[in-house]
């Protein structure tokens, strides 16, 4: 959840390596999604240090691809992804 970590991977892997992709959902759609409560266990204070309730999440800076999951389906999503690294691999192949 923090930029510094993301960082300090795409230090190690190398900037060609690395693919930030901004998975960007509304916490309240996160919160409709949970199947199985854990928003609001840790809105109870039942989970300490739930990223984006009792922890912070830093937002990507520059990601490389953004993707709002409340927009499109999760097929259209994981296409998008696909194609975005296959457009990168066939750049570097150049």
């Amino acid at each position: 959840p923090y930029i510094e970590d993301r960082q300090r991977v795409k230090d190690i892997v190398g900037s060609t390596k690395f693919i930030e992709v901004y998975v960007s959902t509304p916490i309240e759609e996160c919160e409709k999604r949970d199947v199985k409560g854990l928003y609001a266990k840790a809105r109870s204070g039942e989970i300490k240090d739930f990223t984006g309730i009792s922890a912070p999440y830093e937002f990507p800076l520059n990601p490389d691809i953004t993707i709002d999951t409340s927009d499109v389906t999760i097929e259209k999503a994981v296409q998008a992804v696909i194609t975005f690294v296959n457009s990168k691999l066939n750049l570097e192949d150049e």
